[in-house]
């Protein structure tokens, strides 16, 4: 099997310390225009991006593309509500989890698969404040332990 050709172009380093990630899946995206160009050039923010089921489709909210500078009257508004393309019946799977047991659908990045933009979906759960503070401090832990084998080490 051949090793496939992945380029990140933006992660939602937010969803990470919000969100406890259950479930990840790959979602491709509807763009319009210059929108290939300016995901190509890296310019697009997840940062408060969410998704949102209707009428079975499944939308991404939020998520900022900037206006390609080459481009013309054909650029597309940076804001607008995007399509992302599932199979329907992951689709209903997951308006069912959503609606059922309190998840949130939250895109987590957004590359390229050889020339193709895919979305990277997750399924999340909302971190309590306490929770934050345990993941810095295990963080923090783990960072002095290891800076404490590394001076062993060197010493």
């Amino acid at each position: 099997m051949p090793k496939e050709n992945l380029k990140t172009l933006a992660q939602n380093k937010k969803a990470f310390h919000d969100y406890f990630v259950e479930e990840s899946m790959e979602a491709g995206i509807e763009l319009r225009g210059t929108e290939v160009k300016s995901l190509r050039k890296g310019q697009v923010n997840l940062k408060d991006a969410w998704c949102s089921i209707v009428k079975g489709e499944l939308l991404v909210n939020g998520m900022h593309i900037s206006p390609y500078e080459q481009g013309n009257i054909f650029n597309q508004d940076p804001m607008r509500v995007r399509r992302l393309l599932m199979h329907k019946r992951e689709i209903m799977r997951l308006f069912g989890l959503v609606k059922q047991d309190g998840y949130s659908l939250i895109p987590l990045s957004v590359y390229l698969k050889g020339s193709i933009v895919k979305v990277q979906v997750g399924l999340c759960k909302g971190k309590k404040l306490y929770d934050k503070r345990a993941v810095m401090a295990a963080k923090a832990a783990k960072r002095d332990i290891d800076r404490a084998l590394k001076e062993k080490n060197r010493g």
